[in-house]
C-alpha cells in the first residue's frame, strides 16, 4: 500500500491522517510505504501523447520524480492519495501526479481494479472538491474506492491541529480498515 503526501509539509496535518491509515494497515498486516510529493518539482501534463502512442508504463518527461511515483503506483495494491486544500483543490504537485500519471495509467491499464482512497485536509471550506478531484483520478483508472461513515477529510490550520478533529481520526480508522478488508478480498 503506498500512500502519497500532496503535501509541501512532511510533517503537517494532511502527513499525520495518512499516519492514521498507515497505522491501522499496519495493524492489519498490510504493508504502507510513504510518497512524498508535495514540494518537489513536478512538471503538468505537455499533452505529447508519448505514453498513449508507447504504452510502456511511463511519462516521456524524466526531469521529475513523476515516473518513480507511477513505479509505485504500479507495484502497490493500493493507493492512497492525501492532499491539503489549495484554492479549493489539490496542490500543485498532486495534479501534476494526476494528470501525467492518469494519463499514463490509463494508457497502460496498470491501475485497474487497484484500492484507492483520497484523504483531504483543510482549514475550514473547499475539501469535497478536492476529494472529488481524488477520486475521479481513481474511478476513471477503474479501480475500486472504499468509504467510510463520513467523507475523508479532516480539519486544522496548524500544524497539528488536526489531532484534535476526532472525527477525522475516526473516519481514517474505519477507511483503513475498509480497505484492508477489500484487499483482503482482492489479494487472499
Amino acid at each position: 500500500m503506498s500512500l502519497f503526501n500532496g503535501s509541501p509539509k512532511k510533517k503537517g496535518n494532511t502527513a499525520q491522517m495518512l499516519q492514521w491509515i498507515a497505522q491501522v494497515l499496519n495493524e492489519q498486516g498490510i504493508d504502507t510505504e510513504f510518497v512524498q510529493v508535495g514540494g518537489n518539482l513536478v512538471y503538468g501534463c505537455r499533452d505529447c501523447l508519448a505514453c498513449v502512442k508507447k504504452k510502456d508504463g511511463r511519462c516521456s518527461v524524466d526531469e521529475d520524480e513523476l515516473n518513480s511515483w507511477v513505479e509505485q503506483m504500479k507495484k502497490s495494491d493500493g493507493i492512497v492519495f492525501g492532499s491539503p486544500t489549495y484554492f479549493c483543490d489539490v496542490t500543485p504537485e498532486m495534479k501534476a501526479l494526476i494528470d501525467r500519471g492518469g494519463r499514463v495509467a490509463r494508457s497502460s491499464g496498470m491501475l485497474k481494479r487497484k484500492v484507492g482512497a483520497g484523504v483531504v485536509t483543510a482549514r475550514r471550506m473547499g475539501a469535497i472538491h478536492v476529494y472529488d478531484t481524488i477520486n475521479h483520478f481513481f474511478l476513471i483508472n477503474e479501480m475500486f474506492v472504499p468509504g467510510s461513515t463520513y467523507w475523508n477529510m479532516g480539519f486544522g490550520g496548524g500544524p497539528g491541529e488536526v489531532c484534535e478533529d476526532e472525527e477525522a481520526k475516526n473516519t481514517m480508522q474505519i477507511l483503513a480498515n475498509n480497505m484492508a478488508w477489500l484487499l483482503k478480498k482482492i489479494n487472499p
